[in-house]
C-alpha cells in the first residue's frame, strides 16, 4: 500500500510512475474520498466531545430536573448524529481501503521502461550452456523413458497440471530441498521456519495477493476464511505483522520449504507440457525484513544467495532486471534468475527476487523503532525463491542428460543421494 500522505502530496509523480506499468488510476477520486473521510472524522471527534461534555453536565445538574431533561434530549440527538456519521465514515473508509488495495507499488527509479518480457535488462550471465554431441530430449521424454514420473496417474487423482514423482526422481526432489535449506541456513545465515500452508485472507491481503490475484488462489470451500498458500512468502512475511521491532532485531532473514498452490488462471494454454507450470509445486522461499536504508543492499544479497544454489549445481543461468510492465504488483524492483533449458534453447525463470519496500509492511502494520527519530517506521520486506524445486529438477534432467538416456547426479548432490552417481 502506498503512503496516503505521499498520494496527497505527490499526485503527479505517482500518476506518472503508475503509467510506467501501464496502469491508469483515478487518483482524484481517491483524494476526494480521503478528504471526505478526514472531514467526517473531524466532525465525529467534535460530536464525541460535545456528547462527553453534555454527559458530564447531566451529572452536575442532578438537582435541576428540567435541565437534566434538556441535556438528556441533547445527548440522544448527539448519539443519533454519531450513529449516522459513523455509518457514513465506515462506508467511505471501506471504499477508500478498496481503492488503496488496488494500487500497485511504486517502481524504483532504476527499473527500466518497457511493457513486455523482451524489454527486461540482462544484468549478468553465469556458466556456458553445454554443447551436446547427440540428439537431446526434454525433461518429459527423459522422465518417461526412465519411469521417473507419472502424469496419467496424477490426472486420475487430481486432474491436469499435477505430477507423481517416483523412485530416484522422488529421492532427488527430497534431496534438493535439504541441500538448499542447508546452504541457506549454514552458509547464507537464514533462520529456518516451518509455516502453515493454509492462511487467512488478511495474510494474503498483507502481501498483496488479495484482492488483486484472487482468481489465482485456491480457497478452502468451508466456513473458515482459509486459502492454500501460493508461496511461503505469505506466512513468512506475516510473521512480523502487527509488530514493532527493535533496531537490534533487524535485519531478519527467514527461510521455509513449503508446497505452493496456484490455479494459474491467467496462463491458459501456456507450458502445459510437463512440469514447467503446475498447480502444486515445492519451493524454498527466502524473506528479508530490514530497515528502509538497507533494503537495496539486501536485494543484491538475496539475489546472490539464490544464485549460489545454481552455481553449486553447475547450472548455467542469467539474471535480468524486470522492466516496468513486467514487474509484479507488490514489487518496487525485481531481479529474475533464469536457468538454461537445453531443450528450449532459452533461459527460463527459476526465481524472482523482489524488494517491496514498505508496500507490504504498511498493509501488515509491520514497523521498527527508529532510535534516531524516536518514531515507529515501516520496515522494508523482500522475498525470493531459493529456489523453485520443480524447475531445478527440470534443469538438472536436461543439462545433465547423457547419450544413453541416464542422468548424471550433480557432484554437490552426491552426499544427499548416498553417493549415487547416475539416475536411470
Amino acid at each position: 500500500m502506498i503512503d496516503p500522505k505521499r498520494i496527497r502530496a505527490d499526485k503527479d509523480y505517482i500518476t506518472k510512475n503508475l503509467a510506467r506499468r501501464g496502469v491508469k488510476f483515478n487518483l482524484d477520486k481517491l483524494t476526494e474520498l480521503d478528504t471526505q473521510r478526514r472531514q467526517l472524522q473531524s466532525k465525529l471527534d467534535n460530536l464525541r466531545a460535545e456528547k462527553n461534555k453534555a454527559s458530564k453536565e447531566i451529572g452536575l445538574a442532578k438537582s435541576k430536573i428540567d435541565s437534566i431533561s434538556e441535556l438528556k434530549s441533547t445527548v440522544r440527538k448527539l448519539n443519533e448524529d454519531l450513529k449516522n456519521k459513523e455509518k457514513e465514515l465506515n462506508k467511505i473508509s471501506s471504499q477508500l481501503t478498496s481503492l488503496h488495495l488496488s494500487i500497485p507499488n511504486l517502481l524504483h527509479d532504476s527499473v527500466p521502461d518497457g511493457n513486455e518480457e523482451s524489454m527486461n535488462q540482462a544484468i549478468r550471465v553465469w556458466g556456458e550452456p553445454r554443447v551436446f554431441d547427440f540428439n537431446i530430449k526434454d525433461h518429459v521424454e527423459l522422465g518417461d523413458d526412465l519411469g521417473l514420473f507419472d502424469f496419467e496417474s496424477a490426472a486420475k487423482i487430481s486432474g491436469s497440471r499435477f505430477a507423481v514423482f517416483k523412485k530416484d526422481f522422488a529421492r532427488l526432489h527430497r534431496a534438493l530441498i535439504q541441500f538448499m535449506i542447508d546452504v541457506h541456513t549454514q552458509e547464507n545465515h537464514y533462520t529456518e521456519y516451518y509455516v502453515p500452508s493454509l492462511v487467512k485472507s488478511t495474510a494474503l491481503e498483507g502481501t498483496g495477493n488479495l484482492p488483486k490475484f484472487e482468481d489465482d488462489l485456491f480457497k478452502i470451500d468451508s466456513n473458515d476464511d482459509l486459502y492454500l498458500i501460493p508461496t511461503a512468502e505469505v506466512p513468512l512475511t506475516n510473521l512480523v505483522r502487527d509488530s514493532i521491532l527493535s533496531t537490534d532485531e533487524l535485519p531478519k532473514k527467514f527461510i521455509a520449504h513449503t508446497p505452493c498452490y496456484r490455479s494459474e488462471a491467467g496462463s491458459y494454454g501456456k507450458d502445459t507440457r510437463g512440469m514447467i507450470r503446475q498447480h502444486q509445486f515445492e519451493k524454498v522461499e527466502l524473506v528479508h525484513i530490514v530497515k528502509p536504508e538497507e533494503s537495496y543492499d539486501a536485494l543484491e544479497e538475496l539475489t546472490l544467495n539464490a544464485e549460489s544454489i545454481l552455481i553449486k549445481l553447475g547450472l548455467p543461468y542469467r539474471v535480468v532486471l524486470l522492466c516496468a510492465g513486467d514487474s509484479s504488483f507488490a514489487s518496487a524492483k525485481t531481479y529474475d534468475i533464469e536457468v538454461w533449458l537445453p531443450s528450449q534453447e532459452r533461459y527460463r525463470e527459476i526465481s524472482s527476487c523482489s524488494n517491496c519496500e514498505a508496500f507490504q509492511a504498511r498493509r501488515m502494520k509491520a514497523r521498527w523503532k527508529n532510535e534516531q527519530t524516536g518514531q515507529n517506521e515501516f520496515v522494508h520486506t523482500l522475498n525470493g525463491s531459493g529456489l523453485a524445486i520443480g524447475r531445478t529438477l527440470i534443469a538438472i534432467l536436461e543439462n545433465y542428460q547423457q547419450e544413453d538416456g541416464t542422468i548424471t547426479v550433480p557432484e554437490v548432490m552426491l552426499p544427499y543421494m548416498g553417493n549415487q552417481q547416475t539416475i536411470g
